[in-house]
């Protein structure tokens, strides 16, 4: 437990953020599987409109330090590639 008032602001603005993170790499996660269901769907429409979102998402998870900027491209790498081949 904190013991300084500083100590204590600390912890609650770290909850807070430990919050946004969770909430915005638990989004991108979601984007990504949509995508790959309707891959999985053979649904091209569907597949081309999540795939937008989850790479804007990706995007901005790499923007913000919450991945890693080889790993934000590596991921829309094969986004691409699982769409593409249900064309």
């Amino acid at each position: 437990m904190p013991n300084t008032q500083s100590a204590k602001k600390e912890q609650k603005k770290s909850l807070v953020r430990r919050e946004r993170n969770r909430a915005r790499k638990s989004s991108m996660r979601t984007w990504i599987k949509r995508t790959m269901a309707a891959v999985e769907a053979q649904d091209l429409e569907t597949a081309e409109k999540s795939l937008t979102e989850a790479v804007k998402l990706i995007d901005k998870n790499a923007k913000w330090s919450q991945i890693h900027a080889n790993t934000a491209a590596r991921r829309k790498s094969r986004l691409m590639r699982a769409v593409n081949s249900i064309r």
